[in-house]
């Protein structure tokens, strides 16, 4: 059996491309927010207690996030990978024990800051975000333009260098903790992001048997 995933890495380091990659290889992705709302679309007990939270204007506790986990993960018969997920080293620990007995590697995908803000702002996506463009090293076949969609690509208002400076400023204090955590129960793997995706993915593959 595969071992589940858990995807460490800032915004634009490529843990998004390589998600859609490993679930067309037979993996589960797992995001939160869509747990939330399936909860809530399903009109469950949690997605009532989700609903009333959220309405009035407050952030899911880790606890609540922690009850979603479990009432939607069958780690017995799907391999997942969590993305966006843990944000700090509580719930690293969390997922952890939410884990256990089961084997899983923490991937942490290191890319060199410069590198990361030139493909951030160089990002051009559509409107829903589902097409994603790089203006150096995926470019549209006519510019501006989706080469799926033929709508008009947008820069994302926080894909500046400014704001994407501060948000690494951020990230990076809120990664240590959660690598330090990972690297001491053994699981931790680090990649190159800096290399061509299909590396990548050979790296992270190579880690699974």
């Amino acid at each position: 059996m595969k071992k589940h995933l858990i995807l460490l890495g800032a915004p634009g380091s490529g843990k998004g491309t390589q998600s859609a990659r490993l679930v067309e290889s037979g993996f589960t992705h797992v995001s939160t927010g869509n747990l939330l709302r399936s909860e809530i679309a399903k009109n469950s007990e949690l997605g009532k207690k989700v609903k009333g939270i959220l309405a009035d204007g407050h952030l899911v506790s880790d606890d609540i996030v922690v009850e979603l986990l479990k009432a939607n993960l069958n780690l017995e018969n799907n391999t997942y990978i969590f993305d966006g997920y843990p944000r700090n080293k509580k719930q690293s620990e969390t997922l952890d024990g939410i884990l256990e007995g089961h084997d899983y590697i923490a991937v942490y995908f290191e890319l060199n800051l410069d590198i990361l803000i030139e493909r951030i702002t160089n990002r051009r996506t559509t409107k829903d975000g589902k097409n994603i463009y790089n203006l150096k090293t995926n470019p549209p076949k006519v510019e501006g333009i989706c080469d799926v969609t033929g709508e008009e690509l947008i820069q994302r208002p926080d894909d500046t260098e400014q704001i994407v400076r501060e948000r690494m400023t951020v990230f990076k204090e809120t990664i240590d903790p959660i690598l330090e955590f990972f690297r001491q129960k053994g699981h931790l793997v680090s990649v190159d992001a800096q290399q061509a995706p299909d590396q990548v993915y050979k790296e992270i593959t190579k880690n699974l048997d």
